[in-house]
């Protein structure tokens, strides 16, 4: 039955790209906004949580009908996000080129000079699958991702990413991988604003109230003394992107190990916040970023 299933799985996800394949880019926007609209108004699970989410971040700041629009717009231009960066993988590299605004390359080439390698960290936020088309210009990039749990979709999307210029480095085998591709002077790019187990965790504040996140970031930084680069994709009004590649993080470290890895970490989760903030419909707000609580906590 599982065979069955992922067989089933492979032939949607094929025929979806096709048909974005075939339709000019305005269309294929069009459709995924409407496509997540539909998943918004039929997903009463996910749409709840988003709203409590955006409650538990934003509540104080922000009216009920702003929440509401905030959430809709998540699901809308998730699926929006997907398709595009779909379609943008068969895009001829020059209408690649010129999609792709980038913002503070000087910070990547600053970090690259220093020949530790760079530790690249951003979040499910704006266009991220479509960020490591201009990243693989300046190094190879390595992306650490958790593999889906169908074996024949991974192998799909595997090479949908490699297309862009990414190489991939699975969670359950990363630290060799990691450290191996710092070594060579190489970037390696995590996403670090899902919620982890708490055995796998360390709590930072995120938007008013802590949050599991982990702290393999901050160790392989300790460890090596890679330069962490904040680097956020995200779309504009005339569907072009921003890539923007903020200054490496700096803390003022300290004798303890385990507490340099926690404000390392901390600072890392604020610049997420801060960028959330700035266009709060690019985040993933139906995912359950709070829902690991530390030890003792109800």
């Amino acid at each position: 039955m599982k065979g069955i299933t992922q067989a089933t799985e492979l032939l949607l996800f094929r025929a979806v790209k096709f048909f974005i394949c075939l339709l000019p880019r305005k269309i294929c926007l069009l459709s995924g906004s409407i496509l997540g609209l539909s998943f918004f108004l039929v997903d009463n699970k996910h749409r709840s949580l988003a709203l409590s989410n955006l409650k538990r971040a934003l509540g104080n700041e922000l009216p009920l009908s702003s929440l509401r629009r905030i959430s809709r717009n998540s699901f809308t231009h998730f699926v929006r996000a997907i398709f595009d960066s779909l379609k943008f993988s068969y895009l001829k590299e020059d209408m690649k080129t010129r999609l792709l605004k980038v913002k503070g390359d000087e910070n990547l080439d600053e970090a690259l000079q220093k020949g530790k390698g760079v530790l690249i960290f951003s979040a499910h936020y704006g266009s991220w699958e479509i960020a490591p088309f201009f990243l693989s210009k300046k190094s190879k990039i390595s992306v650490i991702v958790r593999a889906l749990d169908n074996s024949l979709l991974e192998e799909e999307v595997l090479e949908l990413r490699r297309s862009l210029g990414t190489n991939v480095i699975y969670k359950n085998k990363a630290s060799r991988a990691i450290l191996n591709s710092l070594k060579a002077k190489e970037m390696v790019c995590t996403l670090i604003d899902q919620n982890v187990l708490r055995s796998h965790a360390v709590f930072v504040d995120f938007f008013g109230k802590k949050a599991a996140s982990t702290p393999g970031l901050a160790t392989f930084h300790m460890r090596t003394g890679a330069p962490i680069v904040p680097a956020f994709c995200y779309p504009t009004a005339s569907q072009t992107y921003i890539l923007e590649i903020l200054p490496p993080v700096e803390i003022q470290p300290d004798k303890d190990f385990t507490l340099n890895v926690l404000k390392i970490t901390q600072t890392c989760n604020k610049i997420i916040e801060n960028q959330i903030r700035k266009k709060p419909d690019y985040w993933l707000w139906f995912h359950d970023r709070w829902k690991t609580r530390p030890e003792g906590e109800i």
